[in-house]
């Protein structure tokens, strides 16, 4: 197996609001919407939500059935420089966005904050140097 990733899919019990999290309150275009998955664009790994119904029809495994926590995973959203991360953070928070922790210089060398999806999963939003995509 090639090591490559090429979909990233959040799954959910309640697709609705967190389709409205990732394309209302953070700017991702839906490309296709079957009402239980729901696809975005976005350059590079195709990102996705999905019921976990969904999942347990497919494989038939328990697992898509039991209670489901959150903090399992992080995604990172990179906006420009420190600025931009101020500017975002209080547009998105000003939207409805459940705010973690404002956005503070980390050690890591980036301005960084933090925010909520609604099923509770943490994200940052943070800057970063063009050289950083290289």
């Amino acid at each position: 197996m090639e090591g490559v990733v090429e979909l990233v899919t959040i799954l959910t019990d309640d697709i609705e609001p967190m389709r409205a999290f990732y394309s209302d309150a953070l700017g991702f275009e839906v490309i296709e919407d079957l009402g239980n998955y729901v696809e975005f664009r976005n350059p590079g790994v195709r990102f996705a939500i999905c019921t976990r119904e969904v999942m347990y029809e497919a494989t038939g495994h328990e697992s898509y059935r039991e209670e489901m926590g959150s903090h399992a995973f992080e995604l990172a959203f990179p906006v420009g420089g420190p600025d931009d991360v101020d500017r975002v953070y209080d547009e998105v928070v000003a939207g409805g966005v459940t705010p973690i922790k404002g956005p503070e210089m980390m050690p890591w060398a980036r301005k960084t904050a933090f925010i909520a999806d609604p099923d509770g999963n943490i994200h940052e939003i943070y800057s970063y140097k063009p050289e950083d995509f290289e």
